[in-house]
């Protein structure tokens, strides 16, 4: 079995002699979810799926982040489901992390390595499966889309990271970078995924305060990211979950590179009226 270069849950359960002290913090701007804290015991199932767990790491809390849910998802060999969600007012996303993933999305087939990506569009059908013989891993994004005027649903994405050339940010002299699965310009989406890249040194060097809620899933590397009022210590496998307008900054920390699957919610009208 290939060790795959981007973290995921560490599972199992720790010994008794473990300290129960740690980084999980939810305050009313932000959530870190620690590796550590995404044991056994704290999986999920769904009907439908057979060999799969899940960590849900997000979901819609009102008065929080309100746009998205965000699972890891573990699938046993030959385990996947036909009908992998029911509502058809539901794009999603999947990253995988670890293993082999077989999907058909709109009767087109495709095999998923790590570093492989999809998009499907609202109202598409889909399936899925592991293909392989171990174990496979990935992120899967769900967020319901939201329709604006002159746009059609956005048309399905297959792609893999390691093919995308990273968008450098200017005048950091190529420290900072994002790997884009959407493109911007297409007010389509409603959504984005991208993969963040910092080289060791580089920064947010602002603190950034904007109307988009995130999720980021740190997936190499370490950093210290301030959140809201708050300097926290970040390494693989960690989850940050970031309410409209918390502050955030970061800090590579080295001695490798950091870098994170980022979600944001963009290219709509802020919602007048309670989104709960």
């Amino acid at each position: 079995m290939t060790l795959s270069p981007y973290a995921g849950p560490v599972a199992g359960l720790p010994p008794q002699t473990d300290l129960t002290t740690d980084t999980a913090i939810f305050t009313e701007a932000y959530a870190v979810i620690p590796r550590s804290t995404m044991r056994d015991i704290v999986t999920s199932a769904l009907p439908g799926w057979t060999g799969m767990r899940m960590w849900i790491i997000a979901r819609p809390l009102t008065g929080f982040a309100e746009t998205f849910s965000q699972y890891i998802v573990e699938l046993a060999p030959e385990g996947g489901s036909d009908s992998p969600d029911d509502d058809p007012e539901v794009q999603h996303a999947i990253f995988v992390t670890e293993g082999s993933l077989s999907l058909d999305v709109g009767g087109q087939g495709h095999e998923l390595e790590p570093g492989g990506f999809a998009y499907i569009p609202p109202g598409t059908a889909w399936r899925v499966a592991n293909s392989g013989r171990d174990t496979t891993r990935f992120h899967w994004w769900r967020k319901r889309w939201q329709p604006a005027p002159g746009t059609t649903r956005p048309d399905p994405i297959i792609a893999r990271e390691q093919d995308i050339a990273p968008a450098m940010m200017p005048g950091t002299n190529g420290a900072w970078g994002t790997t884009r699965f959407m493109d911007p310009a297409d007010l389509r989406h409603d959504m984005h995924i991208t993969l963040v890249t910092f080289e060791p040194g580089g920064s947010i060097p602002f603190a950034e305060t904007h109307v988009m809620e995130h999720g980021l899933f740190v997936l190499e590397g370490k950093a210290v990211y301030r959140l809201n009022r708050d300097w926290v210590e970040v390494g693989p496998g960690d989850f940050m979950w970031l309410r409209a307008f918390c502050p955030q900054a970061c800090y590579a920390g080295g001695p490798g590179r950091f870098r994170y699957l980022l979600y944001k919610d963009v290219n709509r009208h802020a919602p007048l009226w309670p989104t709960g």
